[in-house]
């Protein structure tokens, strides 16, 4: 048999900002590929509601409320997790201004979010990982949430951008570093998905449709879309895939 299983039973998946949007959606999408979950939000009431979804799959799931952005609280998060296989480092966030009018404060902002959070996140997952005598033998996969604008830039996307191309960089180096004890580190990269947060951005219809233009498959990626792409790098599917970057860009990054 050729085809290798995307199937993910036995293991512990931890997902922050699982509370909405491609979070929710790749917390479930674990779930349903048998994994069980921790997920991660700064809202109980958004992970109540996805923490009662993925135990009608009947897969255990624990809900912490945590800010990702504040290392007392990810250090507290990672005291209480003592077996995790998968990471999906997905917690972030954009403030679009034009360069020349970016203050210090919405880059700040965003940079400790989508950059020092990211990294303090993923060097725990990967110590917690490293607690498993067998983890050579189990493997362990690390996924961070990147974008399109972790390869091409765009208008008013300067800070967002920045912050996506360092988790390029970021995967590239975790994942020689990581190698040794079968730790394999990827990043998706989406184009615009219609979460809450892309459709308050839609608002502007011209901003959409000129969006819309750049999409070489004429549609918005969906929530679907990215959670299957993560279960794929998740699993021993992808066990010879590390470093690499899985475009779910439609076709932008093409021209």
């Amino acid at each position: 048999m050729f085809l290798k299983p995307q199937n993910l039973n036995n293991k512990k998946a931890l997902v922050t900002g699982a509370g909405k949007g491609i979070g929710k959606a790749c917390a479930i999408a674990l779930a349903e590929a048998g994994a069980d979950l921790i997920i991660i939000s700064r809202t109980k009431k958004d992970l109540d509601k996805v923490q009662n979804t993925i135990q009608k799959i009947q897969k255990k799931c624990i809900s912490i409320v945590c800010d990702v952005s504040n290392h007392l609280e990810v250090v507290e998060l990672f005291s209480k997790i003592k077996k995790l296989d998968i990471l999906v480092n997905n917690a972030g966030t954009n403030r679009p201004q034009h360069f020349t009018k970016v203050t210090k404060q919405d880059m700040d902002y965003v940079v400790d979010l989508n950059i020092k959070a990211a990294f303090n996140v993923a060097q725990y997952a990967a110590k917690t990982m490293l607690l498993s005598k067998k983890r050579k033998q189990i493997g362990g996969s690390i996924i961070n949430m990147s974008s399109q604008l972790g390869h091409v830039g765009a208008p008013n996307r300067s800070v967002y951008s920045m912050t996506k191309f360092g988790i390029e960089g970021l995967t590239k180096s975790m994942c020689v570093d990581l190698a040794k004890n079968n730790i394999r580190v990827n990043c998706v990269c989406p184009t615009y998905v219609e979460t809450p947060m892309v459709k308050h951005f839609f608002k502007d219809k011209k901003f959409k449709s000129s969006v819309l233009k750049n999409i070489p498959l004429g549609r918005f990626a969906s929530e679907s879309d990215v959670a299957t792409a993560v279960v794929f790098l998740a699993s021993n599917a992808s066990s010879m895939i590390t470093g690499s970057s899985l475009l779910v860009d439609g076709g932008w990054t093409a021209k």
